[in-house]
């Protein structure tokens, strides 16, 4: 499961499907109504807040915002209405991770958009998350 920190106009089409898909399902953890995932360390920093249902909810809200600039038919009834929304921390050094690990999937998988974000020097966080100096987060498994 990946829920990325990173603003989802970075994502490929595969990769905006992916977290659309990964995000519907921890919300289906949050709320109590699966069996699997219930400790995917992606779900902790939801997990950390008063209201997880509205943080996963606002997140899932942003991730449709970008399906729709796209002219993408995400089912927005998914979404839970009237969630409060919720800000969350991401540290510098977990998005710096994260779009490291995104431009080794678009290398192989959209060379255009790889060539586009390569040398990006600013990284956006998906609208919820407010960017605080660290290190990568110790939720994250990383891979390299």
């Amino acid at each position: 499961m990946r829920i990325w920190s990173v603003h989802a106009k970075y994502l490929d089409t595969k990769g905006l499907l992916a977290v659309w898909r990964e995000s519907l399902l921890a919300k289906k953890v949050l709320e109590g109504n699966t069996k699997g995932y219930k400790n995917h360390p992606q779900l902790n920093r939801f997990r950390a807040v008063n209201h997880p249902l509205d943080a996963i909810n606002h997140y899932l809200s942003e991730i449709y915002k970008e399906a729709q600039a796209r002219k993408y038919c995400f089912d927005k009834t998914k979404i839970t209405d009237g969630f409060q929304p919720v800000s969350l921390h991401v540290t510098k050094g977990q998005l710096q991770y994260e779009m490291a690990h995104l431009l080794r999937k678009l290398a192989v998988r959209d060379l255009e958009r790889f060539r586009q974000y390569q040398h990006i020097q600013i990284i956006e966080p998906v609208p919820l998350f407010e960017i605080v100096e660290g290190d990568v987060e110790p939720w994250e498994v990383q891979t390299v």
